[in-house]
């Protein structure tokens, strides 16, 4: 059994480590937490986008979209997922980590993994308006950046899906204008 614990708590602080068993597939287990915090999102008006970061069989960091909520453009459940990770492990290298996500990486989060050094990424559900890794873009195969990562595409890909065609269709027959992207 994989352990997890929760990385963020509802108010977007770092919460304590609390570890929970999890018997599956580490990839299935460490997605069905991403879409919990996708959840999250889509509950205070996120598009519903949930990572993970996986080190050692462990969830060190987890995290949820959170643009409308901080008005932060940059604030991407995988880059704040990243944040949190490289506090916890003290080190923004995270050469061991892997990142889970509900939603392929947009190149803005894509550049980061690259950037932090992430051994692998898991992804949900492909994004052919913004995916880059593997959709438009593959930033996180390109042998003229400075470092690659192993991607696995589709796990609980329609789980993800599903979450993000009931938002964007409640958002479209909504009165809030609807249109948010990623």
């Amino acid at each position: 059994m994989a352990q997890l614990f929760s990385g963020r708590s509802a108010s977007g602080s770092l919460a304590s480590a609390r570890m929970t068993d999890v018997p599956a597939h580490p990839d299935t287990a460490a997605m069905q937490q991403a879409l919990v915090e996708a959840s999250t999102a889509a509950a205070h008006g996120d598009v519903p986008v949930g990572a993970v970061v996986v080190i050692d069989g462990r969830v060190v960091a987890s995290a949820h979209n959170e643009r409308q909520r901080s008005n932060d453009p940059t604030a991407h459940a995988e880059i704040l997922a990243l944040r949190d990770a490289a506090h916890r492990v003290g080190s923004w290298r995270l050469t061991t980590a892997t990142l889970v996500v509900t939603l392929e990486p947009c190149p803005m989060c894509a550049g980061a993994l690259v950037a932090a050094r992430v051994r692998r990424l898991v992804y949900g559900a492909d994004d052919p308006k913004a995916g880059a890794c593997g959709s438009l873009y593959n930033i996180c195969a390109d042998p003229r950046l400075n470092h690659e990562l192993e991607v696995t595409p589709g796990v609980l890909a329609e789980q993800s899906s599903v979450l993000l065609r009931e938002f964007f269709a409640e958002r479209r027959s909504g009165s809030d204008g609807g249109g948010e992207d990623r």
